[in-house]
């Protein structure tokens, strides 16, 4: 009777166990601008960051890389009103390694341009909002945005999309099953050997 209850211990364990290790991760890392190095944005496609940030939902957990040759340009974080003037004097943050990561650990309104003197003024900043803030709404601005994802070709390969958030019944019934047959084998493992 005592050999029966710790196989069912063993079995329990190890079921929880590999439910817990396939948990999914839900974020993610976004390459700010999806178009090449964060820089100047070219006179062909002078809004490209205010198209990225409508067409990328961010949330807590994801991060924001921001690729450039450190020699050349940097990145800082700034308030609205200094991102509106371009005021680069007083950053909340500033990253100048060349291979810049943002993590978002709040929900809100964030700022950035480049650290480099009248880029800004060129256009090379983004404004990003995470969580259910009033974002970007098309039908107040007259020079709306299409409602379609741009397509680019990307410098450093091409950029994957986020997985789906959803599951189907048969991905979860499948993993259910596989998750049994691996703690049932783990299971009469351990009770081979105890």
């Amino acid at each position: 009777m005592a050999n029966l209850r710790s196989c069912r211990f063993h079995l329990l364990f190890a079921f929880q166990f590999l439910l817990f290790v396939q948990t999914k991760v839900l974020c993610y890392q976004y390459k700010v601008g999806d178009l090449h190095a964060w820089g100047v944005p070219t006179s062909a496609n002078p809004l490209v960051y205010a198209k990225w940030s409508k067409y990328n939902n961010l949330r807590i957990g994801d991060s924001l890389l921001f690729l450039y040759p450190p020699s050349q340009d940097s990145v800082i974080q700034v308030t609205e009103s200094s991102y509106n003037s371009c005021n680069i004097t007083d950053p909340i943050l500033h990253m100048n390694n060349g291979n810049s990561l943002f993590n978002v650990t709040t929900n809100g309104d964030f700022y950035f341009t480049s650290g480099e003197p009248g880029y800004c003024a060129k256009k090379q900043k983004l404004h990003i909002t995470v969580g259910n803030v009033s974002a970007y709404s098309p039908s107040s601005d007259p020079g709306a945005l299409p409602d379609s994802a741009p397509s680019y070709p990307t410098v450093f390969g091409p950029i994957p999309q986020p997985p789906s958030t959803s599951s189907s019944p048969l991905q979860l019934s499948f993993s259910v099953f596989l998750t049994a047959v691996i703690a049932s084998t783990a299971s009469a493992i351990f009770s081979g050997i105890m």
